[in-house]
């Protein structure tokens, strides 16, 4: 039988900087991307910020208020990246079957110690080995899969070890709700729970013709899962596989038409956008590729300090890098790629008071419009510049005035 460690970094972002600053331990302590007033939010905060009602994603006063006391840090983000590669290499000291899934928190195939030490001992010797030479603390899921090591680490933060049997799921796991299961996305949980799925163990135990029905093919997966199995070996070098998301067309014929070439952007954007939700991470670096007509190639890159995801926000970007590198010369090939990804939980974003609001705009059109590629497919919303256009435009104007996608009249946007 396999033992799997699940690796949770606890309050990665703020523990880092209480490595730093050791004198704030035991504070209600949290990081923002600003610390101005009005300007920033909570990326995240120590356990004792969130003792007192301070949130990730919540604005820097609203924190403030439920927590007058709070000290706030300006977020590091080199920082943060520089302790999770020196995280990883002391998780790798043990075992070289470790897979970070995002950067504060990977897994770990350590049966090669089954006849030398208790699990149980190995964490704690890993956790010992984290706070020694790095002063972080984390917690620590052991199972025989992916899916009940995840599980365990977060029923006992922070700094806790939790082990998970298969014997165990009816009194550990299937009395949890539905919206704590790993793979149920929050925007879901309406949905399951409509469908009287309110726990784990009402999935493990549902009719699978019943759930497939109601949630497609990914219920049979999630149900295989809430009854202990999963398969999926840990993978040290999955975290290859989107290092960076884009995408790439070649045109039907090289073309210098402005319009075309915007068109074709916007496609590609909508398209990375869609990647990047799909695999819950955003993005700080673009970068726009042109291919002449002569074959000759052009890279434009920019570093972000805010990081994006919005289709929009990738447009805007790869049109302006556009601009800048373009040489009037008839093209070939475009293309839009993403890097520095990060896990959607540990991004933000400033906020401005003169672009909060189309912020929020981007974004409910950005969600209306993944929804819709998932019913219909990818490239539901990319064939010709009018069509976009006006589909973009039939997606806002239902957006914003939270018009269901559920009613039959709004299947099909026109045409």
């Amino acid at each position: 039988m396999r033992i799997l460690f699940h690796v949770d970094m606890n309050s990665f972002f703020a523990s880092v900087e209480l490595s730093f600053r050791p004198e704030l331990k035991g504070k209600p302590v949290a990081v923002a991307g600003s610390v101005e007033d009005r300007r920033g939010i909570i990326v995240t905060s120590t356990y004792e910020a969130r003792a007192r009602g301070v949130k990730t994603a919540m604005p820097v006063w609203q924190a403030k208020k439920a927590c007058p006391e709070l000290i706030l840090l300006k977020s590091n983000f080199e920082r943060y990246r520089t302790a999770s590669r020196n995280m990883f290499e002391i998780l790798r000291s043990y075992t070289s079957l470790v897979e970070p899934v995002s950067i504060d928190e990977g897994y770990m195939d350590v049966t090669q110690y089954h006849e030398q030490i208790h699990p149980y001992k190995l964490a704690q010797q890993i956790q010992e080995t984290l706070i020694r030479d790095m002063n972080l603390p984390c917690s620590i899921g052991i199972a025989p899969n992916k899916f009940l090591a995840k599980m365990a680490s977060d029923m006992k933060k922070p700094n806790g070890i939790t082990i998970l049997r298969k014997r165990e799921l009816p009194e550990l796991l299937w009395p949890l709700p539905i919206s704590e299961m790993q793979g149920i996305g929050k925007k879901t949980v309406g949905k399951w729970e409509k469908a009287e799925i309110l726990t784990i163990g009402d999935l493990a135990n549902a009719d699978p013709h019943f759930i497939t029905e109601k949630f497609g093919s990914i219920a049979h997966k999630l149900q295989k899962r809430a009854q202990g199995i999963d398969d999926r070996p840990v993978n040290p070098d999955s975290v290859h596989e989107f290092k960076s998301i884009g995408n790439s067309t070649t045109l039907p014929r090289d073309t210098k038409n402005e319009q075309k070439i915007e068109t074709i952007l916007k496609q590609l954007a909508d398209s990375v956008s869609y990647r990047l939700n799909k695999k819950e991470v955003v993005a700080y670096g673009i970068q726009l590729t042109i291919k002449y007509h002569d074959w000759k190639i052009t890279n434009k890159s920019e570093k972000l300090s805010n990081a994006c995801h919005t289709s929009n926000d990738i447009y805007q970007r790869a049109r302006t890098l556009f601009k800048k590198s373009w040489n009037t010369e008839p093209i070939r090939l475009l293309g839009i790629s993403t890097y520095d990804l990060v896990d959607k939980r540990h991004a933000y974003k400033q906020l401005n008071l003169f672009s909060q609001e189309k912020d929020v705009k981007d974004y409910h059109i950005d969600q209306t419009m993944l929804t819709i590629q998932e019913r219909f497919g990818q490239h539901a919303l990319v064939k010709g510049a009018k069509g976009y256009e006006a589909r973009r435009k039939w997606i806002e104007q239902r957006s914003l005035r939270g018009t269901s996608l559920e009613k039959p009249e709004d299947q099909k946007p026109n045409r």
